[in-house]
């Protein structure tokens, strides 16, 4: 299961809309590992000013692995925080996961190339 979502958030999915505060309470506390690379790429990226930055060191364990996988592969969450942040998510392999300023175009559009993913394929990295 991506998320553990609180009795009160499914209520409120239930009425209808869910507000992003509450979503991303519930992305933050059930994908501890993912939220908090996530937050500290940001502030990394916004303390250096730098149009991205990314992470390149690999989860400690299969449980972090699966964190960021799921919050970077739904939309939604993805969505989220990007709006929270006011920034452009992208990810490669199991873990590089980068930050980008949302007037980076040229950053992001080669970071996403197929000639950037065959660039960062490791041999270690097969199974990630």
């Amino acid at each position: 299961m991506s998320l553990t979502v609180p009795n009160d958030l499914l209520d409120q999915a239930r009425a209808g809309e869910v507000d992003d505060a509450a979503f991303l309470a519930c992305v933050r506390d059930s994908l501890p590992y993912a939220w908090s690379m996530i937050t500290e790429l940001v502030e990394q990226r916004d303390k250096t000013g730098a149009e991205f930055v990314d992470n390149q060191v690999p989860p400690p364990d299969e449980e972090a692995r699966g964190q960021l996988l799921r919050c970077l592969a739904s939309d939604s969450m993805r969505g989220a925080l990007e709006r929270h942040f006011s920034v452009k998510l992208a990810f490669q392999n199991c873990h590089r996961v980068a930050v980008f300023d949302p007037s980076a175009r040229e950053s992001l559009r080669e970071f996403v190339t197929p000639r950037a993913q065959i660039l960062n394929q490791k041999p270690e990295l097969v199974d990630c």
